[in-house]
């Protein structure tokens, strides 16, 4: 009895001894490579969710779920993680290193991802510092001018106008030129209701070899974008507030009053000048200093087992030409659910609530046009007259800009749902099965109304009301098989599976006219039906896709894809496309002739070849298909018909490019300066062209496979750190794309589009052997002295006053020579300091405003340019005489040809972080304070409002990838001023 006694008494003593020296905390300093204590650190007791972070003197101190075989986690974003064994420590001080080996970054690319070290495609990464560079209200603004080969088109700059982006150029004619835009793995061509805050990624597809894995629309390069995830255990409170006003950066000198009289008087009109005493400036009107605010909320974390993300925004701008507008409401949930060890479940769901009021551009005035109206509208009336309506030419009944502007009510609302759920299984070793089912649907409702009161055609047709209704609808459905291991040297993933994709439209449409008054404006209001129509159409696509990547000592990379489509819109039997491509990869830095201590940290050369393939020309391609409407005599009265609107052609196929590539990734000095460089060759054969028929046919056209086109060119990125020292810092990425398109082979056929205002005929051709994007139109010789009229250069050297059509060629490109992008940010004690220049090179354009404004063919207001026009015999000037009704002298002709080159401040932004003491103080985590300049300065030796606009070029129309470098009164870029406050909970 004693002796268990005694036994007992012993281990209560040697247990009571371990507890006394259990560990139950750990506490430490953290400091960064220059000794500075380092606040903001996460550490984390690996394996759990247990963590904390240092404070403003670098401390900190975590007091449970410690062990004595813990392992501490330290990290910060641009720093190298450590993991240090608590070995029974209880006071464990670390000093962090910066990471500047940007090889480990991790790049989505097709159906998975890669770290940027194994890719062997040419792929872009958008550098996600730059997001919260700038206030950003749309996709384009992360995408322009920020990699080499992706350029930024605009039709306009208003409010509700999207962009068009071309990727390494223009391939296609009558197809799409747009690349395939793929929102967390769900395929779109809408990017307007993308909130931009909500995305985390951005990767560009840009060579075939790394875009075949989408074969069926991946034609014209491929838009990855990931949205953002939770990223700390800690529930993270971001707050994002901004607000700004914005304006056009230059106003145009027109003629005042007196100087319209005389050129009025000039052309032979006359009229009671006495009651038009009025003085308005037209652009003043018009013009205005336009309001935007944003507001951005969200809250993200991670646990164990789930990873969060959710936001809300809303975004409302007034643009700075009268009654454009633009608003949006966002919502975003994004949820990873992992149900066990092998199993995980999740979802990414944005809904979109989005409204616009736009604004009529590219037009004349007599067509509606504002901006041209503002510069043609003369300034001897007023807003209004005596009868209360808008106020017209005095010669003509062409009604100022304000008519479009106020006497025209009219608004576009849609809500879009775009999302995916999906379901990821780990079985066996390295096996992963996906199943994803993505959805974009979207409803839309353009409703307008004419005011019967205040308008001339409003009261001449007693008002009218238009109701336009379209719904979309698209599904996905993926399922993918993949294989991941590594053995010894050998690393192989591989990957296999099915695609089903299907698209549904529908529009309807109403117009009704004789309103009884203008309180109820909704079309039921109106007497008449005007107009009536509802249409359907669908279009289907199947795919089966496969891929493999290998490397080898990590030295050796090949990466293949195939990828097999079949589109509805083809005929029977050709439905089918096939769509191949293979890179290989050497990373000579692996190599044991270059050392480890080399300057060199990473060297590799890439090379590509791919086929990828375009059908986006709409449902029904290949069918011939028929019109309803047409009434046809039967009995002695007419009854309802149909007819004949397109020629069958079951020999329909694909369109396909062909790209090779070969590329050179180079980072030197442990990754303080990268080098990415490609050259290129893209041919794109069996062209979707709207080819010329012969008339015995009875169709003047039809969709045919026929012609090519090629692109080639160069791009180079290059990034540098140039300063990192204790309290300044300083980054740079430069940019520079070369780029050379041409029509191949056309048969022999010439395509003619971009029309302009007077009958001036075609702005725009696509000719065999020219680029697209030629500018079509006389040489103009000058103005001769002795009449006064203009004389052109014929196709024989010899002037002339009547040229012929056959004498017009091409007198311009608007492709730049080179187009680049220069960004740099510095960082001082909390201060910041980011600017982003970007700028094209050698495009021309048309300045279609001048034909309007120095035409003097008609009762419209001009610009003061034509002061110097011919006015008496023995006059030397090359503006032609005033001649009302004769637009021989302002032809489409190099007359109107300008430089567009442009260099741009694109962005400038200041900003101020608070120090960590302040923030503790506040209970904040972060919180910046930045203004923001956009447009602020602008090198340039275009006349017009803006040289970064393109009347036809905002769309994947065949005008925009014809029709390019055309400013017909076009709404300008603006001049933006921001101011903006970012918390952190």
């Amino acid at each position: 009895m004693i002796l268990l006694k005694r036994l007992l008494i012993a281990i209560l003593i040697l247990f009571s001894s371990q507890i006394a020296i259990a560990q139950t905390s750990v506490s430490g300093q953290v400091v960064d490579n220059y000794g500075i204590p380092f606040p903001g650190v996460t550490v984390i007791i690996k394996g759990t969710i247990i963590g904390a972070s240092t404070d403003s003197d670098g401390n900190y101190s975590i007091n449970e779920g410690i062990t004595k075989n813990s392992i501490l986690s330290f990290s910060f974003l641009g720093f190298k993680s450590q993991e240090i064994p608590i070995n029974g420590q209880s006071i464990i001080n670390v000093q962090m290193e910066e990471d500047f080996d940007t090889l480990k970054e991790i790049v989505v690319v097709g159906y998975g991802s890669q770290q940027k070290k194994d890719i062997t495609g040419s792929v872009a990464s958008i550098d996600t510092k730059y997001f919260e560079s700038r206030p950003n209200v749309q996709v384009g603004d992360l995408l322009q001018g920020q990699t080499a080969g992706v350029q930024l088109l605009s039709n306009s700059g208003k409010p509700s106008s999207g962009f068009s982006l071309r990727i390494r150029g223009t391939s296609s004619i009558n197809a799409g030129n747009e690349p395939l835009y793929v929102v967390d793995g769900v395929p779109t061509d809408d990017t307007r209701s993308i909130n931009p805050s909500d995305i985390d990624k951005i990767s560009v597809l840009k060579d075939a070899a790394s875009a075949a894995i989408y074969g069926t629309q991946a034609a014209n390069g491929v838009i990855l974008i990931t949205t953002k995830r939770g990223t700390t255990a800690k529930p993270k409170v971001t707050l994002d507030f901004y607000t700004g006003v914005s304006q056009v950066w230059k106003t145009l000198p027109v003629l005042n009053g007196e100087q319209y009289r005389d050129l009025m008087t000039e052309m032979g009109l006359s009229t009671d000048w006495e009651n038009y005493t009025a003085r308005t400036d037209w652009q003043k009107e018009i013009f205005q200093n336009g309001i935007s605010q944003n507001l951005q909320a969200s809250v993200s974390g991670k646990t164990e087992d789930t990873n969060y993300f959710l936001s809300v925004g809303h975004f409302f701008q007034e643009g700075a030409v009268r009654s454009a507008e633009m608003e949006r409401t966002n919502f975003k949930i994004n949820i990873d659910q992992d149900i066990n060890d092998w199993l995980k479940v999740g979802t990414r769901i944005a809904y979109t609530d989005y409204r616009d009021v736009d604004v009529n551009d590219n037009n004349s005035v007599n067509q509606g046009g504002v901006i041209l109206g503002a510069l043609s509208t003369p300034s001897i009336i007023g807003v209004y007259n005596e009868e209360g309506m808008f106020a017209s030419n005095p010669f003509q009944n062409w009604e100022n800009p304000l008519a479009s502007t106020d006497g025209l009510k009219r608004e576009y609302n849609s809500r879009r749902l775009l999302g995916n759920i999906y379901l990821e299984a780990k079985f066996w070793d390295g096996f992963k099965y996906r199943l994803n089912y993505g959805v974009d649907n979207s409803s839309g409702v353009y409703d307008s109304f004419l005011d019967p009161y205040r308008t001339g055609y409003g009261v001449a047709i007693g008002g009218e009301g238009i109701n336009n209704t379209d719904r979309k609808s698209f599904y996905i459905i993926d399922n993918t098989l993949s294989f991941n291991k590594i053995f010894n040297k050998h690393s192989v993933e591989a990957l296999v599976g099915s695609i089903a994709q299907k698209f549904k439209y529908e529009n309807s449409n109403v117009v009704t006219r004789n309103y009884a008054g203008d309180a109820v404006i909704t079309p039921n209001a109106g007497s008449e039906i005007f107009s009536a129509s509802a249409w359907k159409s669908e279009s289907t696509n199947a795919s089966f896709i496969s891929r493999i990547n290998y490397s080898y000592d990590d030295k050796y990379l090949l990466t293949a894809n195939f990828r097999a489509d079949g589109s509805s819109v083809f005929g029977p039997g050709k439905r089918w496309g096939y769509f191949p491509s293979l890179s290989v990869g050497w990373r000579i830095s692996k190599e044991n002739f270059i050392s480890d201590d080399s300057f060199i940290s990473d060297l590799k050369i890439r090379a590509g070849w791919g086929i990828v393939g375009n059908d986006k020309i709409g449902g029904y391609g290949y069918l011939g298909r028929v019109g309803s409407g047409s009434n046809y005599p039967i009995g002695g009265s007419p009854q309802p018909g149909t007819y004949p609107i397109s020629i069958e052609n079951r020999k329909l196929k694909w369109e396909e490019t062909e790209q090779r590539n070969i590329g050179l990734d180079l980072s030197l000095f442990n990754s303080r300066v990268s080098l990415t460089a490609d050259a290129y060759i893209k041919e794109t054969r069996d062209l979707l062209l709207r080819a010329p028929l012969p008339t015995a046919t009875g169709f003047d056209n039809a969709i045919q496979n026929i012609g090519n086109v090629e692109n080639r060119g160069f791009e180079f990125n290059l990034n540098t750190v140039n300063v990192r020292s204790e309290n300044f810092s300083w980054t740079s990425g430069f940019n520079i794309t070369f780029n050379r398109n041409k029509a191949l082979n056309l048969l022999g056929r010439e395509i003619l589009l971009g029309p302009i205002a007077g009958g001036r005929g075609e702005a725009s051709i696509a000719r065999e052997g020219e680029p697209l994007g030629s500018i079509y139109g006389y040489v103009f010789g000058g103005v001769d002295p002795t009449t006064g009229d203009a004389y052109y250069i014929d196709r024989n050297g010899d002037p002339t006053f009547t040229p012929s059509e056959d004498d017009r060629t091409i007198i311009g490109d608007a492709n730049p020579d080179f187009f680049y992008g220069f960004t740099n940010a510095f960082n001082y004690k909390g201060f910041g300091l980011f600017v982003f220049l970007q700028g094209t090179q050698g495009n021309d354009m048309l300045n279609a405003t001048r034909i309007e404004t120095e035409g003097m063919i008609d009762p419209k207001n001009q610009s003061i340019a034509v002061l110097d026009r011919w006015r008496q015999p023995g006059d030397i000037t090359d503006i032609p005489r005033a001649s009302f009704g004769n637009s021989d002298n302002s032809r489409v002709s190099t007359r109107f040809i300008e430089d567009g080159s442009y260099l741009r401040f694109k962005t400038i932004t200041l900003s101020y972080d608070l120090p960590q003491n302040v923030l503790e103080q506040l209970g904040l985590s972060s919180l910046k304070i930045y203004g923001t300049g956009e447009n602020i300065f602008t090198f340039t030796n275009y006349s017009g409002f803006d040289p970064e606009v393109s009347a036809f070029g905002g769309s994947s129309t065949e005008a925009s990838n014809v029709a390019q470098g055309v400013d017909f009164g076009t709404y300008p870029q603006t001049r933006n001023l921001i101011f903006g406050v970012n918390l952190t909970f």
